[in-house]
């Protein structure tokens, strides 16, 4: 066994107080919130249940994923009129030019602040 692997595999719980298991080998009847919402399913206010973690070698620390238990998530919550509404209107003031107050079409980059129009009226006009 690698030092890596005894490092990332802790069944019981006794080291990092939550079982651990290495990266691609979570225990069957676990997953994460993103594989919860691939199925439907959210974690519903359960505590975590087990974590994976491997290592990562570029920031010489650890990556750590939470696991849900998948017989305790409840069902993803259905969207409303209200919030469809409410995300509408979200997304076109994130694509509304502050400068000439125009849809751009797309969200307007936070680095400009404005859209590509405005922010560059020599290059647009030739």
């Amino acid at each position: 066994m690698s030092p890596t692997f005894g490092r990332c595999f802790d069944p019981s719980g006794a080291r990092y107080g939550i079982p651990t298991f290495p990266w691609r080998l979570a225990p069957d009847g676990h997953a994460t919130r993103r594989q919860l919402r691939a199925r439907g399913l959210r974690p519903g206010g359960q505590p975590i249940a087990a974590q994976l973690m491997r290592n990562n070698r570029r920031r010489g620390g650890v990556q750590v994923a939470y696991l849900y238990r998948i017989d305790q998530a409840k069902p993803v919550r259905p969207m409303t009129s209200r919030k469809w509404g409410a995300l509408a209107l979200a997304m076109l003031a994130r694509r509304t030019c502050p400068t000439c107050q125009r849809d751009a079409g797309y969200v307007i980059p936070t680095s400009l602040g404005m859209c590509v129009t405005c922010a560059y009226p020599t290059e647009s006009a030739a």
